[in-house]
């Protein structure tokens, strides 16, 4: 009698862990997918906040080199 009782006691412990597994691997995509979202709304306000500066900045240096080559072509 004792080992019918124990059998049943392991299939419902075996369906109760698959349960667990099943809501753990579910809680874990949603997060990594709040994450990945995250991640690129972050990116992209990095980029439009500090690549604009930075794309300013190296067209500013390529309009400086250009006007100091146009001015030493006029001055010879």
């Amino acid at each position: 009698m004792g080992s019918i009782f124990s059998a049943i006691g392991r299939g419902i412990n075996a369906i109760i862990g698959a349960i667990a597994n099943v809501i753990m691997t579910v809680v874990s995509v949603i997060t990594t997918i709040i994450v990945t979202i995250f991640d690129v709304i972050m990116d992209i306000i990095c980029c439009r906040c500090f690549g604009s500066r930075r794309s300013g900045r190296r067209t500013g240096r390529s309009r400086g080199f250009g006007s100091r080559t146009s001015r030493g072509t006029g001055g010879i």
